[in-house]
């Protein structure tokens, strides 16, 4: 069993506020294919798994934004036409130090580990991510489209990724605006019926999806791949993306907690307290962050629903290790 550090007192989320509307100028078209991203809940980490082509950029940062048309066309419901944002540090939507996501009244049904019940409650945490993450980007004139949400039961189901076997450690799977969640790798029996790890697990992939959604993630790999998905470079990267998705996590249930809905003050904390439980201490490896700051980012999200303090790629290395 991995020792945790002392647990602080779960900080009182602030208000969201509404955000602004920016504007932008496109710039040169880049073509990506595919992206994954799998959450492994041994010690609940998160893997990543892509496939894309495309221009290889710079290892910067903070490199300039570029833009890239997507036609929604055919999308289906819920989507909306816009353009990806292809930038780190100096994305759009990172800017405005005011703007958060609107505090809105999430209903979940009542947890139980059954697997109709499960899929029930990660349905209905889908939908509420649709309603708090969507008009967000949509503000900025980015390609919304809610992520369509699977529930594999062998043991091992297909993706576009490829095929994903299930054990132990998956949870959880993102691919493409698409999220698995085979019941068989919840880990129910050791994590229990605490709902509010379970949402904020759910809010991390969707974090995922919204880096997908804004052009994040497309940025993101091609400086990776650039510098070499292993190097120090390469796995420092990957950890700036996995911290903001943990950061865009908190920002949610943040932005949820005692709002009339049934994300509870208790289930908050539970949320808060798993997260000393996570990073790259618990698995062994250097792509995710520490424990500390596995907890840390997820923590100011929660705590601020800023997405201005969620720029994981303008922050100094000795915040992202």
């Amino acid at each position: 069993m991995t020792h945790s550090p002392p647990r602080p007192s779960p900080g009182a989320p602030r208000p969201g506020r509404r955000h602004r509307r920016k504007k932008r100028s496109s710039g040169p078209l880049v073509a990506f294919t595919l992206s994954a991203v799998a959450v492994l809940l041994a010690g609940l980490v998160v893997f990543v798994v892509v496939t894309r082509t495309g221009d290889s950029g710079t290892a910067s940062s903070g490199a300039p934004a570029s833009a890239t048309s997507v036609n929604n066309g055919n999308a289906g419901a819920g989507a909306s036409a816009g353009e990806k944002v292809l930038a780190l540090a100096d994305h759009p939507i990172l800017q405005d130090p005011d703007a958060g996501l609107q505090n809105i009244v999430c209903r979940l049904p009542e947890w139980h580990s059954d697997e109709a019940s499960v899929e029930a409650f990660f349905t209905a945490a889908d939908e509420c991510l649709n309603e708090a993450w969507g008009p967000f980007l949509e503000a900025y004139h980015l390609p919304f489209l809610p992520p369509a949400l699977h529930f594999p039961t062998g043991s091992s189901f297909e993706t576009a990724c490829g095929t994903i076997g299930v054990g132990v450690a998956t949870a959880a799977y993102y691919c493409d605006n698409n999220l698995y969640v085979p019941y068989r790798g919840l880990q129910i029996e050791q994590y229990g019926d605490n709902p509010g790890v379970y949402l904020a697990l759910i809010a991390h992939e969707y974090g995922h999806h919204v880096q997908e959604v804004a052009g994040i993630m497309d940025a993101v790999w091609q400086r990776i791949y650039a510098v070499g998905q292993q190097s120090p470079q390469g796995l420092e990267l990957s950890r700036r993306k996995e911290l903001q998705a943990q950061c865009f996590s908190g920002m949610f249930l943040g932005a949820v907690v005692d709002r009339g809905g049934s994300l509870t003050r208790e289930m908050y904390a539970k949320a808060w307290r798993d997260q000393d439980t996570r990073g790259d201490n618990t698995s062994g490896s250097h792509d995710h962050g520490t424990n500390a700051h596995y907890a840390a980012w997820w923590r100011k999200g929660a705590q601020f629903n800023r997405i201005a303090q969620c720029n994981t790629f303008s922050a100094p290395a000795s915040e992202v290790s």
